[in-house]
């Protein structure tokens, strides 16, 4: 016994002198890990073997050698026009916030296109309704991913909607993650491949990178329409789960150059998960005719196969940027440092900063641990409001003048664990809706009084500080 007991805490010795010495994780994900594995010493072992791999030496996504040059070139170009003053901003507004542009094209190799038109959806309804009605008139090609693809009915009637397309002979490429889609079995998607589509599970479910997940939404139709947002495909996101009503979710669909971005990173996933596809920047990017709209759009995305993480990026810079405001809706809110000391930095200067998480949680422990950073921003001036049911919307405006819509949530998770996506949108008028929008959604909140708040009891505030502590490994 004693023997087995001291190979126990040698392996742990062992782990945890890697963990610190060889793997160079973030102090905060350390920690979490150390912890982990000194109190659940086997249990603790087996999970980081499971879950702590790090992939931001691999790269697992690349471009074809005369794709990776073209986007380069484009970008390089890009860049130094906008360094020249040779691009001209459609709305006058953005000019001022130009640097958020540069940032994210530098970070993320993110293109700027000024054709584009938005609609944004908050609510799942209308949504699967546009959605539907999209893949029913596709004429050549779907390419279509989600983090959650219930076997329910609403997912029912995309497959069956998407093998239809596929009996008629357009492409059908669908892409899920078997993690967020755990539960879902494969032979759901059976009527689409029978039709001729191809299905394939992100990393093909391999077990010992489960820590890692797709949580990208992304439907690209014949390359003029694009989906990008927080819904999923499920019943719960119609509010068909009584427990979570009501479901307030945001989502976006794209017409124009930004469409393209969004099928670039759609391309890269399915071609790294499904084996032997064919998909090139060539065949599936049409020449644009004429610009849908004049919205400036830059798609930006991460992952933990990179050192950066630019999602990340492109929110602090759009809080550093704010003169007026900064609202954020989140489900989840376990910041890193950096991200709370924009946020304190952007109240401190005056900036009305404003925070909407969910008063219905999802995850008890994940929401805990959001509760834990709330008495830290209302010390800042930072004001907290629950929403009166979920809140899964992932959106950030500033100043009635920068709006991003996409799949990241403002945590540790998110920001370096999930492979994401999100949509920059440039555009006062949709911007100053999108304000809107979320002073419409504070009248069915509640705003946390720091007073109130502080009664909490010990136990309470002990077991958020549990929460918070693990929350990155997680």
């Amino acid at each position: 016994m004693a023997f087995e007991i001291n190979i126990a805490l040698i392996i742990n010795m062992i782990l945890i002198i890697t963990l610190i010495f060889i793997e160079r994780k973030r102090p905060i994900n350390t920690i979490a890990w150390i912890f982990a594995v000194t109190f659940l010493p086997v249990v603790g072992f087996l999970l980081y073997l499971l879950l702590g791999q790090n992939l931001s030496r691999k790269k697992l996504f690349e471009l074809k050698e005369d794709e990776d040059r073209k986007l380069r070139e484009f970008v390089s170009s890009q860049r130094k026009s906008l360094e020249n003053k040779e691009i001209k901003f459609k709305d006058k507004n953005i000019e001022k916030y130009k640097s958020i542009v540069t940032m994210n094209l530098v970070s993320d190799n993110a293109p700027f296109s000024q054709d584009n038109k938005i609609k944004i959806f908050t609510d799942a309804k209308t949504k699967f309704e546009n959605l539907l009605n999209d893949i029913k008139n596709a004429k050549k090609y779907i390419h279509i991913a989600y983090f959650i693809i219930r076997n329910d009915e609403i997912s029912n009637e995309i497959i069956k909607a998407l093998s239809q397309k596929a009996k008629e002979g357009v492409e059908v490429n669908l892409l899920y993650d078997p993690i967020g889609s755990f539960g879902t079995s494969y032979k759901i998607f059976q009527p689409l491949i029978d039709s001729g589509g191809n299905v394939s599970r992100f990393f093909q479910g391999k077990i010992w990178r489960a820590n890692y997940r797709n949580h990208r939404k992304i439907v690209v139709i014949d390359g003029n329409i694009g989906y990008v947002g927080g819904i999923n495909i499920g019943d719960e996101y119609l509010g068909k789960n009584k427990k979570m009503s009501p479901w307030r979710d945001t989502h976006l669909k794209l017409e124009g150059s930004s469409v393209y971005a969004l099928e670039l990173r759609f391309m890269m996933d399915f071609r790294h998960s499904f084996k032997g596809a064919d998909y090139s920047l060539e065949r599936h990017y049409p020449e644009i005719k004429k610009p849908a709209g004049d919205i400036g759009v830059q798609i930006v995305s991460s992952g933990p196969d990179s050192l950066d993480e630019q999602v990340k990026y492109g929110y602090i810079k759009m809080i550093n940027e704010a003169r007026d405001y900064v609202y954020i809706q989140t489900p989840y809110f376990i910041p890193d440092d950096a991200f709370l000391e924009a946020l304190k930095i952007s109240a401190m200067s005056g900036v009305d900063v404003r925070i909407m998480i969910p008063k219905i949680p999802d995850k008890k422990f994940v929401y805990m641990g959001s509760i834990s950073y709330v008495e830290y921003l209302l010390k800042c001036g930072i004001k907290v409001y629950t929403y009166r049911g979920f809140l899964h919307a992932k959106t950030l405006v500033i100043d009635d003048a920068v709006l991003s819509i996409g799949t990241t949530n403002i945590d540790i998770r998110s920001f370096s664990l999930n492979f994401e996506v999100n949509a920059f949108i440039y555009d006062t008028e949709s911007s100053r809706k999108y304000g809107e929008i979320f002073r419409k959604d504070m009248e069915l909140s509640d705003e946390i009084k720091y007073d109130e708040f502080m009664r909490r009891g010990f136990l309470q505030k002990a077991g958020e500080s549990i929460c918070r502590l693990l929350s990155p490994v997680m």
